[in-house]
């Protein structure tokens, strides 16, 4: 794996996943849209990914080992670059997400709940019909549904070995989660406010910022294809995660229960599907455990609040 295009990788764990491939001695190639200046050492081309005829003239002649796609979020990105990428590289990498497998967005057709923590092949793209998503269609649903789309247009006939990461919720590196989820909850507890909880939370999966860029970089240089999961061992509910924050706040959280259906608080759900890291694990890659990491992430998002009230600014 001598030469890695990465399609993002301007913010968060995509800079990480930049920074593990240069340290490796990769040569690595960006492409965005010139928003962030990239790292020393790394070669930078800039084009709006969904732009076919934009993307093949940055790209000219170049080929690749791997590409790894950050920001694959449509059906249409998908095709784009299942067209502009075919013959130029070796191995395909799609970081996808855990909404896949939401049932509220993704309901089974005979609507039975799916077996827990969920699998792979709870959510098989292969075959599946990729239209696009409709306009006017809610963010959450469209979130999920242009990345379930997405998977299906790579890994459908597909025209390089492929392989979609579907990524738990992403925490830690305070200022550097741009998401605002963790800082929710160190917010608000630090401060005495109420958070919305449902009133049966159910668990959900988390991973670390800088865990699932190291599995991305070991997943560009593996063989496997089709969808897998990345997740740290364990889960939370929204309660516990509070309870953590709580923890290193040292005050008490306050929740006002919700019922299933209203709107909460991040990572509270009124449906479970936990993912199962077992095909990660047996190909060899060693998770971590989420209580292992939790606490210095809630330090961090802890820090970065203090920094931004003195600094007279939020968030």
């Amino acid at each position: 794996m001598r030469n890695v295009c990465v399609i993002g990788g301007s913010r968060y764990f995509g800079r990480h996943l930049v920074e593990l491939l240069r340290v490796a001695g990769t040569h690595v190639t960006v492409v965005n849209r010139g928003s962030a200046p990239a790292p020393q050492g790394v070669h930078r081309l800039v084009a709006d990914r969904g732009d076919e005829r934009q993307l093949r003239a940055v790209l000219g002649s170049r080929t690749f080992d791997v590409v790894v796609d950050q920001v694959c979020y449509t059906p249409e990105q998908a095709a784009v670059a299942r067209r502009v990428f075919a013959g130029r590289t070796g191995r395909y990498v799609m970081t996808s997400t855990v909404e896949v497998y939401d049932p509220a967005t993704n309901p089974a057709p005979d609507g039975a709940d799916c077996p827990l923590p969920v699998t792979e092949d709870v959510y098989d793209p292969v075959g599946r019909p990729a239209p696009g998503v409709p306009a006017g269609t809610d963010e959450a649903t469209a979130y999920a549904e242009g990345k379930r789309q997405a998977e299906s247009v790579l890994l459908t006939d597909p025209v390089f070995p492929a392989a979609v990461v579907r990524t738990a919720h992403v925490l830690g590196g305070g200022r550097a989660d741009f998401t605002g989820r963790l800082a929710h909850y160190t917010d608000r507890i630090s401060a005495g406010e109420p958070v919305l909880a449902h009133r049966r939370a159910r668990p959900t999966t988390f991973i670390h910022h800088r865990e699932i860029a190291e599995f991305l970089h070991w997943t560009a240089g593996a063989s496997f294809t089709g969808p897998v999961n990345a997740c740290a061992h364990g889960t939370l509910t929204v309660t516990e995660l509070g309870d953590l924050v709580a923890e290193r706040v040292g005050r008490p959280p306050h929740y006002i229960p919700v019922e299933d259906g209203a709107t909460a608080s991040p990572f509270s759900y009124d449906r479970a599907y936990p993912m199962d890291n077992g095909r990660a694990t047996r190909l060899g890659f060693a998770f971590s455990r989420v209580t292992d990491w939790m606490p210095q992430a809630i330090d961090e998002a802890l820090a970065a609040r203090t920094t931004a009230v003195r600094d007279g600014g939020t968030r």
